[in-house]
């Protein structure tokens, strides 16, 4: 693996926003966040790659219920083991996710924000190395982490309504977090991660990139892709699909 993100030696051309989006996306992985620092942040990110082949995770996804299986993760690192559960889970069976699952993490110490970060963590994470994946290329290391102390700031505009962690509506961003929902609509697809706006500003940095601008996804009279509007949503649908994304 390398670490550094270049698809210039590939025998075809990767477009230079994309390859920008994903080099910017792995430095703010390394930098400490809003609740976690940068080297927590990496050991996440190593944790959800490595959720990919545990074996604890492949016996649950089989099961007709994740509780039914007893077992420990394997893991890389000496995460708390309520965060290693939440990192597995979210990377290996979102489609169960319950309340109950959400409460239980808070329950063990894990606050709302940091949460929410480590979602926003593995996401990053899983949007690049599906890239990669898919054009051939093994996994990028991880970036070293970088020093620094995590911002802890929280919306004063973040409440909760119909989701399981509060959220920031597009009425209720307020001047100290300016730019979060800047080139996007404010649909609940884009407020999931509003609780801590770096994430979101984060990952529709490359969510664009990989997709569409906003403004573009209903400009039918434009294609801005190679693909077409209809080639893209078909693709876009049959792995929702596939992934069991009920969005």
């Amino acid at each position: 693996m390398t670490n550094t993100i270049d698809y210039s030696a590939l025998p075809y051309p990767v477009r230079g926003d994309l390859a920008a989006a994903h080099r910017r996306g792995w430095e703010r992985l390394a930098a400490a966040g809003t609740w976690w620092d940068g080297a927590t942040r990496i050991a996440i990110a190593a944790e959800a790659r490595r959720a990919r082949t545990c074996d604890f995770c492949a016996k649950r996804r089989d099961a007709l219920s994740p509780y039914a299986v007893q077992g420990e993760h394997d893991t890389t690192n000496s995460l708390p083991i309520a965060l290693i559960e939440v990192i597995h889970r979210v990377a290996t069976d979102q489609s169960r996710l319950t309340r109950a699952f959400y409460d239980t993490a808070l329950e063990s110490g894990i606050s709302d924000g940091e949460y929410v970060e480590t979602i926003g963590v593995i996401a990053t994470v899983f949007a690049v190395d599906g890239f990669t994946r898919a054009i051939g290329l093994p996994d990028f290391a991880l970036p070293d982490p970088q020093p620094g102390n995590p911002s802890r700031h929280r919306p004063v505009g973040a409440k909760t309504d119909h989701a399981w962690v509060p959220r920031v509506a597009p009425e209720d961003v307020t001047d100290a977090d300016a730019g979060l929902y800047d080139g996007l609509g404010g649909a609940n697809i884009h407020r999931a991660l509003s609780l801590v706006p770096a994430e979101v500003m984060g990952f529709f940095d490359i969510d664009t990139a990989q997709y569409l601008p906003d403004a573009a996804l209903r400009d039918f009279s434009t294609e801005y892709r190679d693909l077409t509007h209809a080639q893209i949503e078909f693709l876009a649908a049959r792995v929702s699909a596939i992934n069991q994304c009920v969005y």
